[in-house]
């Protein structure tokens, strides 16, 4: 009897471990118990680095980590760096050491090979298990951590184990690569790249802090009355200082005074130094020796205690020029390297050199044994090879002005002497430089020189006795180099018009240098080398060309190309264009255009573009015409700034103004004709008539007239008390141009009854540049990239966007935008690309956008495809990182993560950060695109759903959370998503209906089995127990 009630409970016991273990697999489906967490991850892509990583699986498994690198092409290249066995169950920790590729930490020295720019790297964990076939691999956890690839000279070099012979060998081979590097606090690269300096007030700042190491900043602190340091600059000067001195590099203290070291240029060309001594007093002393013209030189200076010690080693190809001094102090000499800061190159004290400021090391409290004979030229110097340059462009100038001088003498005696004429020629190129070329092939004299000697003799001969310059020329092969780009439109012109250009750079015109520049950075038609897009931006930025200081204030703060991010260095390239902004809004000019931010996949925007024939303009006119204020307003804007596509014509805004504030008395026209009179911009000066009408409008209201009152009171008449009374007044009614000059009384100790007041002045140009005005944003950052000591921290990360944004206001960046808004209005796809790709690579987000959107539009084929490709991954990832992207930016790079490509890794994560960060500006693509990823299996990461605000549902199925993400898109108003959100919520919701209805007929089913077996096995127990009763 009791086996047979053994054998008939089974199929009970048997469905009840059933159930029991269908709710255990519910319970970690909910708890998640595969899981992986990188611990604590590195920033920085560097050699020798360890993580920590937490794992858990259901069952036996494999953790598997990666590393993913992003190339600036657009492709990608993922690395297994270790994978290890993972046991059911168990928590576990494990340490692992981050084998990182050489060619991603180290630099390349011919042992560790070269390698692509890298744009970011990933490492990437997750948990697998086999798929049914044993091919694929399921993930069922996985966390990522993004690290910072280090440019390519910030990098370490590596120390080889070799064997002694070969080890020996390769050292005499690549001293440069292989010399021991110490890295320490005491060695403080002030600048490891170039800087192009043109004489002007804009240099780098840098300020040190106090040692970390507590040992060496006591000694710090211990030796400041008895220093001992050094430094070394390397410096290419292209002339002489036009002033008394130049800044090389000199430390200024909290009182604005030159103190330990100060490193300058005199007009002969010899270097001032200047040290502090016990006594507070100040000592200098001149070099016996000149720094040369046209050479790379480094200056080294060294001070121990008493002693000052400078060198200047000068290399001009293979000969090689020592020169040192001596000096010694009567007193020790004082330095505090943390008080103040230090400057390379120009500031508000002193102007800079004209020339180039090549790689800077300042060693704090040592100085080390070193010889002149181990100076070697940096890699960078190299690798933009200045001096190769310069060598070709001589020798090109050189015959062109042979060139020159023989046509315009044929021109003036009215014959042609070819024959003697070109004998003098052969005879003038076979006695120049013999040096072999090294930059270009455009320096051959046929076919690419054709051209330019044709336009030469076509301008000689049209100019006759007034002569022609090497500039003229350059001007006119500029020009023709933008001729034949309209007439052809391929990317294949290009590589044919590419030698005109440099051509043109190399005889004075800039805007050659810098469209060369952005062809080789981008890659357009030629073959992508950003070194010499660097060389050609520092050639031109040299000569204070605007678009090429912005190109690389764009370069050394996003760190592009490999070269190094420097916020400092980006600083000071954008105060410079920024402070030129300023200027040339007071002094506009033709070649100047109002700055609009214009996206070509807004039809709005493109409606509003007109020009004098259009209907928008005539219909201005008509309604201005009839009175309207508003319409005159309009007109007298586009005419004065050249917006809207409407030339510009500053006399006939004049008589628009004119009308407007005599015929319609309206505050605005008044207040802008009074400006034009007062400052006589398109019409003669007339003070008188000026106050009358800015009187007028201030008596109406109007707040810039009450402020341009007191700056005529301020700056005329001297009155500050009535000055300051209109500009307080102004002030409170949120006058951006009132708190700026507040602002300026402040600093300048003007206020009455106040003494200087920096603090007070920092606070009216915060208020001003909030406000929106340039000089306040400019005037603030300058306060922000030293600080006020005691009141205001340093915030150089501020400080460059500021800068970076009253730079971005330039007209003659506003022309390139023009030239290409125009282009794409005519259909000039070609054209339009290129002046966009222009101010793209400027750092322009909305130009970034609209390369991007050319590329992937491509509506005749102008493009290659795969460069196409390329140009939509960069621009648009470009477009993604600033201050304000564009939505449609944001999407299109999440389509692209998504999607990936033949190069380019398939990245869900990314594409979900960026769908997330669409989602949040509203944008319906971006939640509806971030429900499609969830609807194809992929689990939103916590972050996304934090940053989302549906935390909660981050256990939740993924119904639930597709619903919650749907409702968000319908929820958003005025915005086109609310009928496909519509739909996708509708189908989730019978997916959910379908998946309830079958969970039903399941537990239904169940049920019944479960029923019948019971009922099987009690009614035979029953009758069993019936049957005796019976007999």
């Amino acid at each position: 009897m009791e086996s047979s009630m053994k054998t008939q409970c089974e199929p009970w016991i048997s469905l009840q471990r059933i159930y029991i273990c269908l709710l255990c697999l519910s319970v970690q489906m909910v708890l998640g118990f595969n899981q992986v967490i990188l611990l604590d991850p590195p920033v920085k892509a560097l050699p020798g680095q360890r993580l920590v990583v937490f794992y858990t699986c259901n069952d036996p498994a494999t953790v598997q980590l990666d590393l993913v690198v992003y190339f600036d092409t657009g492709s990608s290249r993922t690395l297994e760096l270790t994978h290890w066995r993972c046991d059911p169950y168990g928590k576990t920790l494990k340490t692992v050491e981050l084998n990182l590729p050489d060619w991603l930490v180290y630099q390349a020295d011919g042992i560790v090979p070269d390698s692509q720019w890298a744009l970011s790297c990933m490492l990437d964990a997750a948990v697998t298990y086999p798929g049914f076939d044993d091919t694929e691999e399921v993930v069922t956890a996985q966390d990522v951590a993004y690290l910072e690839p280090i440019p390519f000279f910030d990098r370490p070099v590596k120390q080889h184990e070799l064997c002694i012979a070969w080890s020996m060998q390769m050292l005499k081979l690549t001293q440069h690569f292989l010399k021991k590097q110490c890295h320490f606090e005491q060695e403080a690269h002030l600048l490891s790249s170039i800087f192009a300096s043109s004489e002007e007030n804009f240099g780098i700042s840098k300020i040190l802090a106090p040692y970390k190491n507590k040992a060496l900043e006591y000694l710090r602190v211990k030796t400041i009355s008895s220093s001992r340091f050094m430094f070394s600059l390397w410096i290419w000067l292209t002339g002489h200082c036009q002033e008394k001195m130049c800044g090389l590099f000199y430390h200024i203290d909290s009182n604005d005074d030159y103190t330990t070291p100060t490193l300058l240029l005199t007009k002969s060309g010899r270097l001032h130094i200047q040290m502090s001594g016990e006594s507070e007093e100040s000592f200098a002393f001149l070099s016996p020796f000149k720094v040369p013209l046209s050479e790379w030189c480094q200056i080294s200076v060294k001070v121990l205690r008493t002693k000052v010690t400078v060198s200047m080693v000068c290399i001009d190809e293979e000969q090689r020029k020592d020169y040192s001094a001596d000096y010694i102090s009567k007193n020790n000499i004082l330095l505090d390297d943390t008080e103040g800061y230090f400057v390379i190159g120009g500031s508000k004290f002193i102007k800079g050199v004209e020339g180039y400021y090549g790689p800077m090391v300042y060693h704090r409290n040592r100085v080390l044994p070193r010889s002149t004979s181990e100076v070697v030229v940096p890699d960078v110097i190299r690798a933009v090879n200045l001096t190769g340059w310069l060598h070709t462009c001589r020798a090109f100038r050189l015959e062109m002005s042979v060139k020159i001088r023989g046509y315009s003498l044929q021109a003036n005696q009215g014959e042609e002497f070819d024959t003697c004429f070109d004998a003098f020629h052969e005879m003038m190129v076979k006695n120049r430089l013999t040096s072999k070329p090294l930059f270009e092939l455009w320096e051959e004299t046929v076919p690419h020189r054709r051209q330019a000697v044709k336009l030469a003799k076509h301008l000689a001969f049209k100019h006759g006795k007034r002569g022609v310059n090497l500039a003229a020329v350059g001007r006119a092969l500029y020009s023709l180099s933008l001729q034949k780009l309209g007439r052809g439109g391929r990317t294949g012109d290009i590589s044919r018009i590419l030698p005109l250009l440099l051509q043109a750079g190399c005889l004075s015109d800039n805007r050659a240098l810098h469209m060369a520049s952005v062809l080789y950075s981008s890659g357009l038609g030629v073959k992508k080398q950003p070194y010499k897009s660097w060389l050609l931006a520092l050639l031109a930025a040299q000569k204070d060309d605007r678009l090429a200081l912005l190109h690389l204030g764009h370069l050394h703060h996003q760190g592009l190309h490999g070269l190094p991010t420097d916020p400092a260095l980006a600083y000071a390239y954008y105060e410079n264009i920024a402070k030129q902004t300023a200027l040339d809004r007071q002094d506009p000019t033709p070649e100047q255009t109002y700055v609009e931010a214009v996206h070509l996949n807004n039809e709005e925007e493109l409606n509003l573009q007109t020009d004098k024939d259009h209907h928008i303009f005539q219909w201005l006119k008509l309604q201005a015409h009839r009175g309207a204020a508003e319409a005159e307003q309009a007109i007298g804007r586009m005419l004065f700034w050249g917006q809207q596509g409407v030339s510009p014509n500053m006399q006939e805004a004049v008589r628009h103004y004119e009308r407007g504030a005599v015929q319609l008395e309206d505050s605005v026209s008044m207040y802008d004709y009074g400006i034009v009179l007062l400052q006589g911009q398109g019409v003669k000066k007339n003070i008188p008539k000026a106050l009358t009408f800015l009187k007028k409008a201030m008596d109406k209201g109007f707040v810039p007239a009450m402020n341009a009152l007191a700056w005529y009171y301020e700056q005329h008449e001297q009155n500050y008390e009535q000055a300051v009374k209109l500009w307080e007044q102004a002030d409170r009614l949120n006058s951006p141009d009132a708190a700026l000059n507040l602002g300026v009384l402040y600093s300048q100790g003007l206020y009455p009854g106040k003494a200087v007041d920096k603090f007070m002045a920092y606070k009216y140009y915060l208020k001003s540049a909030e406000r929106g005005h340039i000089r306040g944003g400019i005037l603030l950052a300058e306060i922000w990239t030293t600080g006020i000591p005691g009141r205001v921290k340093r915030r150089q990360a501020d400080a460059v966007l500021w800068v970076k944004w009253a730079a971005e206001h330039n007209g003659y960046l506003g022309t390139i935008l023009r030239k290409a808004l125009d282009s794409y209005l005519k259909s000039d796809m070609f054209n339009s690309l290129l002046y966009y790709m222009m101010a793209a690579e400027c750092g322009y987000a909305p130009a970034q956008f609209n390369v991007a959107y050319l590329c992937e539009q491509n509506t005749v084929d102008i493009l290659d495809p795969g460069f196409a490709s390329g140009c939509m991954w960069r621009y648009y990832n470009l477009t993604t990182q600033s201050l304000n992207p564009d939505p449609y930016a944001l999407i299109k790079m999440g389509d692209l993560l998504y999607e990936g490509g033949a190069d380019v890794h398939k990245d869900l994560f990314s594409a979900a950060e960026v769908y997330t960060l669409a989602a949040l500006r509203q944008e319906p693509l971006g939640w509806y695109n971030l429900g499609l990823l969830v609807a194809e299996g992929y689990r939103l990461s916590l972050s996304v759903l934090i940053k989302l605000g549906l935390s909660e549902l981050y256990l939740e199925d993924n119904i639930s959370l597709q619903s919650s993400l749907y409702e968000r898109c319908r929820e958003l108003e005025g915005k086109d998503g609310y009928l496909p959100c519509s739909l996708a919520l509708y189908s989730v919701y019978i997916q959910s209906f379908q998946k309830d209805y079958n969970t039903a007929i399941k537990v239904s089913t169940a049920v019944a089995v479960l029923t019948a077996s019971t009922i099987f096995l009690i009614v035979p127990i029953v009758l069993r127990r019936a049957m005796p009763s019976l007999d």
